[in-house]
C-alpha cells in the first residue's frame, strides 16, 4: 500500500535561483508605453519638477508607480516589485524618492495635474491613430460616461465623510470612454471628491466632463461626434443647459428621475404609443417597451430636448419603486439625438451599463483604497491609477485580438502577466524566455510581435 502525500505533489523549496523573471508577461505593458511614447511624454511633462544632479527621473518614477498598479499593487510601496527586476524595468526609486517626489507633485497642485494630463491626452490620440480599426473612434464617435464611484476609507483622511450609503470615504467622479462591445475601455477623467459630495451636483459634472472632453482629440469638438453619457445623476437642469449650449458638436445621453409629472404622462400614453425595445443583434427585448414624452414634461428644460421613457416587466424577485406604474418598471433619459428611431437610442443609452465594468477594473487596479492622507496626494494617486488603466487599455487595443481585447485586469495579470521566463544572454542580446507549458505563451509573444510591428515614436 503506497502511503498517501497528499493531492498535490510534494517539492522541496529552496532560495538562490538565478535567469528567473517573476511577472514577466509585463514586458507588453513595457513595451505599449515605449511604442506609445508614454514613457516620453510623461517624462517631457515632469521635467520642471528634475532637481539638478537627480538620479532618477520623475517621470520615470510616475510611470512605474503606475506600472506597480497595473500589475496589482494598491500603495506605494508595491514599486518594489519592479525594483527587484531590473532587467525588465531598469533603475527603480527607493521608497524614499518616490514618496518624496508624489509630495513634491502633489504640492505643485493644478499644475503637475495638468503636465500630466496634457501629456496623457497627446499620447490618446497617437495610440488612437496607431490602433487604426481597433480605435473607439473607429466609426468617427466617441462615447464618454461618467459615473460617481464610492471609495471606502478605513482610516481618517482629509476629505473623507460619510457617503450615501452610510459607509466612510471619497466619491469621486469618474469618465470613460467606452471602447463598445469588442474592447474595454479606457479612463478619460477623474476629480476627487469628498465622501458627503452628491450624486447630482451639477458643477461637479460641468468639471468632469471639461476634463474628459480635453482628453480627446479636438476633431471631436465638431458635427456631434461626441457623446456624453450618465445616470440619473447627471439629470439636473444645470448640467443638462451645458451640455446643450455645446449641442452643435456634443450629444447627450442623460438619465433623468421619474418625477411626478413624468409619471403622471407616462399613465396618459396610448397603449399604441410604445414601440418594442430592442436587444444589440437587433431583436425585440421580451417585455420592454418605450415611448417618447412631449408637453409638460420638457417645459424649463433647454429647447431640442427629447425625453424617452422605458418600461420593462421585473426581473424575477425585483421589488417595484414607488414611481413604477401597473407593475412595470419605469426609467428616463434625455437625449438630443434626432432622426434616430427611439429604441436604438433606448438601446445606445442602455449600453451606459458597460461604465459598470470599468469602475470594477478601476477598484481592481488601485482604486480599492486611497493609500495617501493628503487630499491633494490621492487625486495624484487618481492620475496615477488613470495612466495604469490606460495602459491595461491600449496594450489590448494594439496587441491582441479576439476575446483577449475584452479581458479585465484580473484576467490580464492572472494569464498573461503572472507568466514566468527565463533570462537568457547572449553576446550582446537578452532573450527572456517564456515557459513553454504556458497555456497563453503563444498569445503574449503574438502580442508583443505586433507591438514590435508598430511604428517607433519620434
Amino acid at each position: 500500500m503506497k502511503k498517501r502525500i497528499g493531492s498535490y505533489p510534494r517539492v522541496h523549496v529552496e532560495g538562490g535561483g538565478r535567469g528567473v523573471v517573476g511577472q514577466a508577461g509585463s514586458v507588453l505593458l513595457v513595451e505599449t508605453a515605449r511604442k506609445t511614447g508614454l514613457d516620453a511624454a510623461i517624462s517631457a511633462a515632469l521635467a520642471p519638477w528634475r532637481k539638478p544632479r537627480a538620479v532618477h527621473d520623475p517621470g520615470k518614477i510616475l510611470l512605474d508607480v503606475a506600472l506597480a498598479v497595473a500589475l496589482g499593487g494598491d500603495c506605494l510601496a508595491d514599486v518594489a516589485m519592479l525594483r527587484a527586476e531590473p532587467a525588465l524595468f531598469g533603475p527603480v526609486a527607493s521608497d524614499p524618492t518616490v514618496s518624496r517626489l508624489i509630495g513634491t507633485l502633489a504640492a505643485g497642485g493644478k499644475r503637475a495635474l495638468t503636465a500630466i494630463r496634457t501629456a496623457r491626452a497627446e499620447v490618446r490620440e497617437h495610440v488612437w491613430k496607431l490602433a487604426g480599426l481597433s480605435a473607439p473612434d473607429a466609426d468617427g464617435q466617441v462615447t464618454v460616461d461618467l459615473d460617481g464611484v464610492l471609495v471606502i476609507a478605513h482610516s481618517d483622511k482629509q476629505d473623507a465623510a460619510a457617503t450615501w450609503k452610510k459607509t466612510y470615504g471619497h466619491h469621486p467622479l469618474m469618465g470613460f470612454v467606452d471602447h463598445g462591445r469588442g474592447g474595454s475601455g479606457e479612463p478619460v477623467v477623474g476629480v476627487l471628491r469628498p465622501g458627503n459630495a452628491g450624486s447630482n451636483t451639477a458643477a461637479d459634472h460641468i468639471t468632469a466632463a471639461r476634463l474628459a472632453l480635453a482628453q480627446l482629440p479636438k476633431t471631436y469638438r465638431r458635427g456631434r461626434q461626441t457623446l456624453i453619457r450618465t445616470d440619473s445623476g447627471g439629470g439636473t437642469h444645470e448640467f443638462v443647459a451645458w451640455l446643450a449650449q455645446r449641442g452643435r458638436w456634443l450629444s447627450y445621453s442623460v438619465g433623468m428621475t421619474i418625477t411626478d409629472a413624468i409619471h403622471a404622462a407616462v399613465l396618459n400614453i396610448a397603449a399604441g404609443a410604445w414601440t418594442p425595445a430592442v436587444e444589440p443583434d437587433g431583436e425585440i427585448r421580451d417585455g420592454a417597451w418605450v415611448a417618447e414624452l412631449t408637453g409638460d414634461c420638457l417645459k424649463g428644460w433647454p429647447r431640442g430636448m427629447r425625453l424617452i421613457v422605458r418600461k420593462e416587466r421585473p426581473h424575477p424577485g425585483a421589488q417595484l419603486r414607488f414611481t413604477d406604474a401597473d407593475g412595470m418598471r419605469l426609467t428616463c433619459f434625455a437625449t438630443n439625438t434626432n432622426n434616430v428611431a427611439i429604441a436604438a437610442l433606448e438601446l445606445r443609452h442602455r449600453r451606459r451599463a458597460r461604465a459598470e465594468d470599468r469602475i470594477r477594473a478601476a477598484r481592481a487596479t488601485g482604486l480599492r483604497n486611497f493609500p495617501l492622507h493628503d487630499a491633494a496626494q490621492n487625486q495624484l494617486w487618481l492620475e496615477i491609477v488613470q495612466i495604469a488603466l490606460d495602459l491595461l487599455a491600449w496594450m489590448p487595443m494594439l496587441a491582441l485580438t479576439g476575446t483577449a481585447r475584452r479581458w479585465e485586469p484580473r484576467r490580464l495579470r492572472l494569464r498573461l502577466f503572472s507568466a514566468a521566463a527565463q533570462l537568457v544572454t547572449t553576446g550582446r542580446r537578452r532573450i527572456l524566455r517564456l515557459a513553454q507549458h504556458w497555456p497563453w505563451t503563444d498569445v503574449i509573444t503574438s502580442a508583443l510581435a505586433r507591438l514590435d510591428a508598430l511604428p517607433s515614436p519620434g
